[in-house]
């Protein structure tokens, strides 16, 4: 059964076991999927309103988008457990034999470059699930603004976990100029990003008071 296929009650049992995946990269790509369908749910109870026709043809295109961001972010979920085991495989790899210590470092290096690729690909997700949120935070129905903010959260969290999740892989990376063009990439989205949603959370928040 796929990882998105479980109830929300098994999967956080789950999580919460020495299993190996589901783990930290799969919650973050779920965490921002969540996000995203909250923003998705602030154009949903948009279109169809008279107050709101002015701007339902881009709120429409937003959802759409925001269709795509959610498969392709729950779709990572499965990705990121797919990466995890053949890592954590790796590192039981025997070293008894100088053979041995090439070959597990040659295993590892590969493995780690996939385990640290999904963890970028699903904060490059969520940087442009902001980008949506942003745009449904300031056009979208008033009713629903809340769940605005709620979706910036949520994208925030998974920035955060998404790159820790590269820069416990990319830390082991023998090939350090890699490592480094990852983690900075990893540092910009988490820059960003999270100036972004922290800017649409403040904006929300200052509209319900």
């Amino acid at each position: 059964m796929k990882m998105t296929e479980r109830s929300c009650e098994d999967f956080v049992k789950v999580l919460s076991t020495k299993e190996p995946v589901p783990g930290g990269g799969g919650a973050a790509a779920l965490t921002g999927a969540i996000g995203v369908a909250l923003g998705n749910m602030v154009g949903s109870l948009t279109v169809g309103k008279k107050k709101y026709a002015d701007v339902e043809p881009e709120i429409i295109e937003l959802k759409a988008k925001s269709d795509a961001l959610q498969d392709k972010l729950l779709a990572m979920v499965e990705k990121d457990a797919e990466v995890f085991e053949p890592l954590s495989k790796a590192y039981g790899l025997p070293t008894g034999t100088e053979e041995e210590k090439a070959e597990k470092a040659r295993v590892m290096e590969i493995v780690l470059k996939d385990a640290s690729d999904v963890p970028v690909q699903i904060m490059e997700l969520v940087m442009e699930a902001l980008d949506l949120v942003e745009r449904f935070s300031e056009i979208g129905s008033r009713l629903a603004i809340s769940d605005a903010g709620c979706a910036a959260a949520c994208c925030r969290a998974a920035l955060n976990a998404a790159s820790l999740n590269v820069f416990i892989n990319t830390k082991s990376m023998k090939n350090r100029e890699y490592a480094e063009q990852l983690n900075a990439h990893t540092e910009d989205m988490l820059e960003k990003g999270s100036a972004k949603a922290d800017a649409i959370f403040a904006a929300v928040k200052a509209g319900l008071k």
